[in-house]
């Protein structure tokens, strides 16, 4: 019986197929009476089929949209991969990107270039090694400024019970068509102040990794308020940068 039907939707399909193929061949020659009913329903099968494919590659794609799975040291407490790097973003991307201009809503750019020739987008992730559904690609041609970073906001839960016995850890995966040098600094807002450690990336490592023990800082546990990640780059003119991942985790220091 399954198969019976089957065979009938096949030949439904290949008939549907033929009847719009014929249909476009004969659009050029179409009276306009007939092309604008072709066009009300082939409008009405594209928004289908769109949302058909739409939802198949974002099922049968690797890896899969969403995942916030990445591996943690011992004693995490909190864990994040920000959105850019999870979610599709309704703007994908952004040409002569101004200074101080977003992509999505945690991500911005910092620069002081008086001519933009920069470029940000998210791309999609499909390798098998890549945990990340998503990626970050930077495009920087003619570089006038003298400073180029990349800002990313922390949540709320970031700073929940942060004391300074804890260690904050940033993981990343990053490709370059030539090399640079990226630093790595970890912005904690507590009151008036706002403690700073900079940390630079082991680009030339497997594994692209920075912590930061504020057991060395004059963190004041009680006013603590705000966290944020800024990537500086160092000399990206005529370079591409994608960071193919992005995650953060927060773990209490072993005590000895």
């Amino acid at each position: 019986m399954a198969q019976g039907r089957n065979f009938l939707q096949r030949i439904y399909q290949n008939g549907l197929a033929r009847y719009w193929a014929r249909n476009a061949r004969r659009a050029a020659d179409a009276d306009l009476a007939t092309l604008r009913t072709q066009r009300r329903g082939a409008r009405v099968l594209r928004q289908h089929l769109d949302t058909l494919i739409s939802v198949a590659e974002s099922r049968l794609a690797l890896p899969v949209i969403g995942s916030n799975a990445f591996p943690k040291p011992h004693g995490t407490d909190w864990a994040w991969r920000p959105a850019l790097w999870r979610e599709p973003l309704a703007l994908k991307g952004r040409a002569a990107v101004q200074n101080k201009q977003m992509l999505g809503n945690e991500v911005t750019l910092f620069h002081d270039c008086r001519i933009s020739e920069l470029t940000l987008r998210q791309l999609r992730n499909t390798r098998d090694r890549d945990l990340a559904p998503f990626g970050l690609r930077m495009d920087v041609f003619r570089f006038d400024g003298s400073f180029l970073s990349l800002v990313v906001d922390l949540p709320p839960s970031s700073v929940e019970g942060l004391r300074r016995n804890h260690v904050v850890r940033v993981d990343t995966i990053v490709e370059m068509e030539k090399p640079l040098e990226i630093f790595a600094r970890l912005n904690i807002r507590h009151g008036p102040n706002t403690e700073q450690i900079v940390r630079e990336l082991p680009l030339h490592e497997e594994d692209i990794r920075v912590e930061f023990d504020l057991a060395y800082s004059n963190l004041n546990e009680k006013r603590v308020e705000q966290m944020w990640l800024d990537l500086i780059f160092e000399g990206p003119e005529m370079n591409q940068v994608i960071l193919r991942d992005l995650t953060f985790s927060r773990r209490p220091r072993a005590e000895f």
